[in-house]
């Protein structure tokens, strides 16, 4: 199956913020949705899962897993981590990310798999090359001023989070407990319950990388 789409000129569409240049912008909604629906369809077909099956492990409707599959709408964050759950697979998996068996793995500026949720702008770009199956992970986030991820589920494996905000102020929200975090201020947790992201500087955005440890 193919990957999400991306756009694939680097410095020339390379954003700059604060000294920073971000990866390229994800690309449109319309792209995303249409190549996600695709491959939720593929995967689901691979997995021998009825729409009703899906919808029950991942507690995200009917309705909307086939609005989703048509690719006449583009999930949110939440409700895309909750299909990723659904499939037992990690959330870069179900963006296009494949194994490589290869020992040395090299991922272009311009091949980056990416997701943006349409209702809120958050953007996230998959950083390390996908050995997905190594139970690690390097991503980077951007989140817009004044802005949430919505509360996210927790895992069923268990997981680790490592965060280290890179420009802008973070609200980290776990286990019940805020955390605010400035430019260059890390957190670690572990994902046991509902946990969320929120950016409550009106102004300015967020960007903050992670690397995402999944326990075997």
């Amino acid at each position: 199956m193919a990957p999400m789409p991306h756009r694939s000129s680097t410095s020339s569409a390379a954003r700059t913020q604060r000294g920073s240049v971000l990866p390229a912008a994800p690309a449109s909604d319309e792209a995303i949705s249409q190549a996600l629906g695709q491959r939720i369809r593929a995967l689901r077909a691979r997995s021998g899962l009825t729409l009703e099956q899906l919808s029950r492990q991942s507690g995200v409707s009917r309705a909307m897993l086939s609005t989703i599959e048509r690719g006449e709408k583009s999930p949110t964050l939440p409700i895309i981590v909750r299909i990723a759950a659904g499939f037992g697979i990690p959330l870069s998996r179900l963006l296009g990310a494949e194994p490589d068996p290869s020992s040395v793995a090299v991922i272009r500026a311009g091949q980056r798999i990416a997701f943006r949720d349409p209702e809120t702008g958050f953007e996230r770009w998959m950083l390390s090359p996908a050995h997905v199956d190594n139970g690690v992970e390097f991503v980077l986030h951007r989140l817009p001023a004044g802005r949430s991820t919505g509360m996210l589920p927790a895992y069923a494996r268990p997981t680790e989070k490592h965060l280290t905000v890179a420009s802008g102020t973070l609200t980290v929200v776990v286990d019940e407990q805020r955390q605010v975090l400035n430019t260059g201020d890390a957190i670690y947790f572990e994902v046991r319950a509902p946990y969320c992201f929120v950016n409550e500087d009106p102004r300015t955005d967020c960007t903050y990388y992670m690397v995402i440890a999944r326990k075997r």
